[in-house]
């Protein structure tokens, strides 16, 4: 299958790149910032390669930094995603995979949510008035080895805890919870997604939703740290608490294999082997 990517240099993206071709799928074509390939000029771009699918994963995903400067979030995530999907209509793509997000699912409102929300109403609307069929993802706080440069909260932590600087934690230290997800059993759930019914939304997690102040002193313990671990006044519109519902995505067989507490360890290991 011939397949665009957008965001392909970022953490999902790099690992899924590698599944896909590993899988005996043709990268036709690329749109990444950090190649000097912005989505907000994909609209009127067009291949000779007669692209399958586009999977969209390319995005900004900081919900503080979203709410600090909303129009970064609606140059990337509504603009760019609106041409994103103008390249699939003139380029006669019939199949798109929409990278959301599980914050969409919170109750918390901002700008990076209303965002993504955006991008799963174009998958309907295109659908119905194009014909185009899309699978929507909807990630939650997917981590594993690599060296982030989006700031990912496991990546600091295990960061600052290797050297001894603080780790904060903003929000009620007993309730505040998320469910991560190791980034190759998210990829295996993209890969199962992508071979099942389209036009459907599927979460994708790791069920195993986890206390940040339990994550914070697994990694000191880990790491020999003398990190402090400090609370902070919750932020702005960030969900308290993520656990997802992962019917859709268990009805193809999705389990996921790496737990918090192995992935954490392998993350350690890897940004201990970058120092």
């Amino acid at each position: 299958m011939n397949i665009v990517l957008t965001g392909q240099k970022g953490l999902i993206g790099s690992f899924l790149k590698k599944e896909l071709i590993f899988k005996g799928n043709q990268i036709v074509d690329e749109w990444d910032l950090k190649d000097g390939k912005d989505i907000s000029f994909m609209g009127n771009y067009l291949v000779d390669s007669k692209p399958d699918m586009l999977i969209h994963m390319a995005a900004h995903c900081k919900i503080n930094q979203s709410i600090t400067n909303p129009e970064r979030t609606f140059q990337s995530n509504v603009l760019g995603t609106y041409n994103v999907f103008e390249f699939a209509r003139k380029n006669g793509i019939k199949k798109i995979v929409y990278f959301s997000s599980s914050r969409v699912l919170s109750k918390e409102k901002n700008p990076y949510t209303a965002s993504k929300l955006y991008g799963e109403e174009l998958c309907k609307a295109y659908k119905d008035s194009y014909g185009i069929d899309s699978i929507i993802v909807r990630p939650s706080t997917v981590y594993g080895p690599i060296f982030d440069e989006t700031g990912r909260l496991m990546h600091i932590f295990i960061r600052n805890a290797l050297q001894n600087k603080p780790l904060e934690i903003y929000g009620d230290l007993e309730t505040k919870t998320l469910d991560f997800t190791y980034v190759s059993d998210f990829v295996n759930g993209v890969m199962l997604a992508m071979n099942g019914p389209w036009n459907t939304a599927y979460n994708i997690s790791g069920k195993q939703e986890t206390r940040l102040i339990d994550l914070a002193n697994f990694i000191v313990t880990e790491t020999n740290s003398q990190s402090k671990i400090i609370q902070k006044r919750e932020e702005l519109a960030q969900p308290q608490k993520v656990a997802l519902d992962l019917l859709e995505i268990e009805k193809l067989g999705y389990i996921p294999r790496v737990d918090i507490w192995e992935g954490t360890r392998r993350n350690i290991q890897f940004l201990v082997g970058l120092n």
